[in-house]
């Protein structure tokens, strides 16, 4: 299976192709606009390089040249892409897997994608990534114990030195102050991005003030788990002075305040990096989950995951992998378009975590 990651070179990219090089059945081809500069990084791996840039109008027969099988597409943000990179994989005759954590992109995508999908007999999924892919996962895991779910809040707390990426830290600050929907209490209401400061307690990390974030889950768990009632999604940065800033520019958008922040990525992404010295390595994820028991008493499972900052970016690229491998296999029968919900089992995640040495607990308590 010939595998093209585009945006191959990047801090996840990069890592994807590491995961998938020498794999079995498997032949991987770094894409990106500046391949000379960066295989560089990746100047070990057995793999091949291309030229290529999806916002090129001669992207779609560039794309069809390279005979693609497979293509994964890592080349952010998406917050303001449409499907023309999984459009061109479709019409290459390739299946397509993207990283994306837009909430529009990937919660529209099955219903934008599926005719063309189905029309080429191939397997679109959008959201290969910590989320949708991981946090379902780790709910439908709990879903036998805990059958009536009531809400569902994640959080993911990266750590300080781990690294961020430009295209990262862009979507993130593409939403600040700005107003999205998320279930509360059984209706939607307005929350807005970087607002809605509280604090939550990570295992292994202690606790961390933690922000409003717009993620697809916000979007698509409401319909895929029927009956919860509040579903909210945070992030929580290490240094308490970098939050408090990013929560300040959020409210001065949401004042008014003509603020362009994400086209500041690169030199934000520089202060941040100058900031290591007081940050640690550890970073982590929670999943906390409120809901009744099948005797109808009331529970909350709180699901932790720990990871050093040299690993915890190896999370996100984990879903995509894990696909990636299993379409190698034949173990991908479906045909159309979907969001990366119900492809991966949480054992699946559980086998990359131990080569990575990250570490996950879960606690259950009445409620």
């Amino acid at each position: 299976m010939r595998v093209v990651v585009i945006g191959g070179y990047g801090n996840f990219g990069a890592r994807i192709c590491r995961g998938l090089a020498g794999s079995p059945g498997m032949e991987v081809v770094a894409a990106g606009r500046h391949p000379d500069i960066g295989r560089r990084g990746i100047a070990d791996l057995d793999l091949q390089h291309a030229r290529l840039d999806h916002s090129a109008h001669d992207f779609p027969a560039a794309l069809k040249r390279l005979a693609p099988d497979l293509v994964i597409h890592c080349a952010g943000p998406f917050q303001t892409q449409d499907y023309r990179v999984a459009l061109a994989a479709l019409a290459a005759g390739a299946h397509y897997l993207d990283l994306a954590d837009g909430r529009r992109f990937v919660a529209r995508f099955a219903q934008s994608m599926q005719s063309a999908a189905r029309a080429a007999k191939r397997a679109a999924i959008s959201g290969a990534s910590s989320v949708p892919a991981l946090s379902s996962a780790v709910i439908d895991s709990l879903t036998g114990r805990l059958p009536k779910i009531e809400e569902i809040r994640i959080a993911i707390a990266p750590g300080q030195r781990a690294p961020r990426g430009e295209a990262t830290i862009a979507a993130v600050l593409g939403y600040a102050g700005k107003p999205f929907k998320w279930m509360s209490g059984g209706a939607w209401r307005d929350a807005w991005g970087w607002q809605e400061l509280t604090r939550l307690r990570f295992d292994g990390l202690g606790v961390r003030w933690a922000a409003a974030c717009d993620v697809p889950d916000l979007e698509l768990f409401p319909r895929l788990y029927p009956g919860t009632r509040t579903v909210e999604f945070r992030a929580a940065l290490e240094l308490g002075t970098q939050q408090f800033a990013l929560w300040l520019a959020a409210m001065l958008r949401r004042r008014g305040v003509s603020l362009p922040i994400e086209r500041w990525a690169k030199p934000l992404d520089r202060i941040a990096s100058w900031m290591n010295v007081f940050g640690g390595d550890l970073g982590g994820m929670l999943v906390s989950l409120l809901g009744r028991r099948s005797d109808g008493s009331r529970a909350r499972f709180e699901w932790h995951l720990t990871a050093d900052a040299r690993h915890g970016p190896e999370i996100p690229c984990m879903a995509a992998v894990l696909l990636a491998r299993k379409f190698a296999e034949g173990g991908v029968t479906l045909r159309g378009a979907f969001p990366c919900t119900g492809f991966l089992a949480l054992p699946e995640f559980e086998a990359e975590f131990a080569r990575w040495r990250i570490t996950t607990v879960l606690r259950e308590e009445d409620a």
